[in-house]
């Protein structure tokens, strides 16, 4: 796993051996970046459940002024703080050690890009946008990305909330990327 553009361009980044855990894929992540580089430039971004913070340290590799991270797991915000450490983005970094809920809820800040990367199995991806919302932490014309496996559930499960839009959709093999907006 490495930073595939921008200022920390090829940088390896370290990642936790769990079953837990599981990396976007970097062509996923090429293709993923590719599609959003237009907003990503002075942004303010939140990787949730952000694992090794290979999404949130990739958009600062890219321009983005801010990045949160946010993850509860233990091991996952050491490898966070490490990999931050290695691309020397700290001054741009806010690493939040808290359940998501509880995350987006503390948030004071505006966000411009939010990637939702759950454990597959866990089924949070849902209700983090339903918080993401009820919490207006959005700037206009933000943009929130999520990845799934079980893109049918998450779609039918997104299309019941009545103040998002899906405007895109992607599949690359097992992971499948959603991209969605608020409706105002």
């Amino acid at each position: 796993m490495r930073v595939i553009s921008g200022k920390a361009k090829g940088t390896k980044l370290n990642s936790i051996e769990s079953l837990s855990t599981r990396p976007t894929l970097d062509r996923v992540k090429e293709s993923l970046f590719n599609i959003i580089q237009e907003k990503i430039s002075d942004s303010v971004v939140l990787d949730l459940f952000a694992g090794s913070g290979a999404l949130g340290i990739e958009a600062l590799s890219r321009g983005a002024k801010k990045a949160y991270f946010c993850d509860n797991n233990y091991d996952a915000i050491r490898m966070i703080e490490k990999n931050i450490e290695k691309t020397h983005f700290q001054g741009q970094s806010i690493l939040v050690s808290s359940d998501y809920k509880k995350c987006i809820k503390s948030l004071k800040e505006k966000i411009d890009i939010v990637f939702i990367d759950p454990p597959y199995k866990d089924n949070l991806s849902v209700d983090s946008v339903k918080i993401i919302i009820e919490q207006g932490i959005l700037n206009n014309d933000a943009l929130m990305i999520i990845e799934t496996d079980e893109i049918c559930r998450d779609k039918r499960n997104l299309e019941e909330l009545t103040n998002i839009k899906i405007i895109d959709e992607r599949k690359y093999g097992r992971a499948n990327l959603l991209f969605i907006k608020e409706e105002n």
